[in-house]
């Protein structure tokens, strides 16, 4: 049922919550469990869109495109066919003939 408790062990839970903290106090523990949940679901919200706005904007500055396509565009400009390579070797090659062009 829960995490592999059957009824018969959460009743006996229940029955411990009872004696060690009392009719009174239970509902004010539930709900402050629950309002701490409330909380750590907000925060991991806002930390969730707080990385969705971020890769928008790295998006955004490669023009839309994903980075292995910003790369093989990037290659297609030095003159380098991408097709089949691995990502990191095209990297230094389009880097080393970025710098070669600039250096000219």
């Amino acid at each position: 049922m829960f995490g592999g408790l059957g009824p018969l062990e959460i009743i006996v839970l229940l029955v411990i919550f009872f004696v060690l903290f009392g009719a009174e106090r239970l509902p004010k523990m539930a709900n402050a469990l629950g309002r701490s949940k409330g909380e750590f679901q907000k925060g991991l919200d806002e930390s969730t869109k707080a990385m969705k706005l971020e890769q928008t904007i790295q998006d955004m500055d490669a023009g839309g495109r994903t980075p292995s396509q910003a790369l093989a565009a990037r290659a297609k400009e030095v003159g380098i066919d991408p097709e089949g390579m691995d990502p990191e070797e095209l990297e230094k090659k389009v880097a080393a003939l970025e710098n070669l062009n600039a250096e000219e």
